[in-house]
């Protein structure tokens, strides 16, 4: 369990530095608005169980609110994401993999 543990932050640590959302111009990269590790949790059994595909990573990213206005209205993480970081976010799960 302590292994999975650490993969799980060892991910989030590279979805944190490298993922951001895009908010009117502003990169607020994952690590800083807290999304990283339940990010990690949620994509690390994909690669785990090797199922992962960008289908299943764009249901995860859909599926995180992110609040808006003080709640005001919320919007799903995959919107947030440029096009870019969905790419990279790809790519940095498709290389941890490999190496796990």
């Amino acid at each position: 369990m302590t292994s999975t543990t650490q993969a799980i932050e060892a991910l989030a640590a590279e979805i944190g530095d490298r993922i951001y959302m895009d908010i009117a111009k502003w990169h607020l990269y994952l690590e800083n608005a807290k999304l990283h590790q339940t990010l990690a949790e949620q994509l690390y059994p994909m690669l785990e169980d090797n199922s992962l595909t960008p289908d299943r990573v764009g249901r995860v990213l859909q599926s995180i609110p992110i609040s808006l206005g003080g709640g005001k209205r919320e919007i799903p993480l995959v919107d947030l994401l440029p096009d870019r970081c969905q790419t990279e976010l790809m790519e940095l799960l498709e290389d941890f993999g490999r190496q796990m």
